[in-house]
């Protein structure tokens, strides 16, 4: 229904790709080098409405970097689970402060990449992914899921790995339009009911009750960390 209308994609130096200064990027040897959804990435997260896109060899790399990250990440969790674990398998009954505090933040993550789709805000929603994915998700939920993980509390155990297959689930749709191969590979990997991720809805918040209190003591455990990790390097 709608038409996006994107700037000019210049060489890194800012100017105009042309045959005769030979400075013309082609996108076959980046998907070649890199891949099509690195390429994809990085073109549609990048782009800010009324301004031109500079081709940057670094930023190609840090979308291929982010990739390889979501897929490491997606191997721990497919790790966790069940061979036989279904979406009707996911249950948030027993869910920890500490899975309550990633189920926050993808809510939040949710809501403000759902606004600025609407709004074609694209570098906004690749910021937005980059760092919940990269950060919160990779970083902080899956190191500190292993407690739950190992708990001999069955419950426990399975509300962690539920957590991890719903954000996994959620991640790999709301990544779909920016990547849409490596995102299809990991959802047919996970728990779905779908043919295929192009059948799959948008996203939803999770319904869990969070305390507030809960969520922000995540946080200052997290904090704390970092803090600690800075005196000793």
């Amino acid at each position: 229904k709608d038409v996006l209308i994107h700037g000019l994609i210049r060489d890194e130096k800012g100017r105009k790709m042309s045959k005769s200064l030979g400075n013309g990027v082609d996108p076959m040897d980046v998907i070649d080098q890199y891949g099509l959804d690195s390429l994809r990435f990085f073109l549609t997260t990048n782009s800010t409405p009324g301004q031109d896109l500079r081709y940057s060899a670094d930023k190609m790399e840090s979308s291929w970097n982010f990739i390889n990250k979501i897929w490491n990440a997606s191997r721990f969790v497919l790790m966790q689970l069940d061979d036989d674990m279904e979406i009707g398998d996911i249950d948030f009954t027993h869910v920890s402060m500490i899975d309550k505090w990633i189920i926050n933040r993808f809510n939040q993550v949710l809501k403000n990449v759902t606004e600025n789709m609407e709004k074609y805000e694209f570098a906004l929603v690749g910021n937005e992914l980059y760092r919940f994915v990269w950060d919160a998700f990779r970083s902080w939920y899956i190191e500190l899921s292993k407690a739950g993980l190992q708990s001999e509390d069955q419950n426990v155990a399975n509300a962690t790995k539920s957590t991890l297959t719903a954000i996994l689930n959620g991640i790999v749709r709301l990544l779909h339009p920016f990547m849409p191969f490596v995102c299809e590979e990991l959802f047919l990997s996970l728990p779905h009911e779908e043919a295929s991720i192009n059948l799959a809805k948008w996203p939803e918040p999770i319904a869990v009750s969070i305390d507030q209190k809960d969520a922000e003591g995540v946080s200052q455990l997290i904090t704390m960390i970092e803090a600690v990790r800075e005196i000793k390097t």
